[in-house]
């Protein structure tokens, strides 16, 4: 957006059933901190500038269902992140609480997901 300018906050917000618990699981997984939380929601932010994920309590939440399967709830978006050691990087995902998907459809990627079950990406790039 043009009306951007450097130092604006910016962010994306993921509904979950248990907003608190993901925040925490997100914060561990990224090394980022719990910056706000209040019933129904919490903030996990890189910095006050952010960027920055809110998670908000969805009532009736059903976790999306990956690969896509016709009358199941699709993944609307997932998000990526870049890994310098795949299999520690999924051990360590792991020991928080995510799970490893049974579909890999790339040897560098794996699909990952979050305690409330949204599928996540790491990926090994060497750039």
């Amino acid at each position: 957006m043009r009306s951007r300018t450097d130092g604006m906050w910016w962010g994306t917000t993921i509904e979950a059933p248990d907003p608190s618990g993901l925040a925490k699981f997100y914060a561990e997984l990224l090394g980022w901190h719990v910056g706000h939380e209040e019933p129904g929601t919490a903030i996990v932010a890189a910095s006050p500038q952010g960027p920055f994920f809110v998670f908000q309590q969805a009532d009736g939440y059903r976790a999306p269902v990956w690969p896509p399967v016709d009358g199941e709830q699709r993944p609307m978006m997932h998000l990526d992140f870049q890994v310098a050691d795949l299999e520690s990087a999924v051990a360590e995902a792991v020991a928080l609480g995510a799970a490893v998907a049974e579909h890999q459809p790339q040897d560098n990627v794996r699909v990952m997901f979050d305690p409330a079950g949204h599928p996540f990406c790491l990926c090994f790039d060497q750039g």
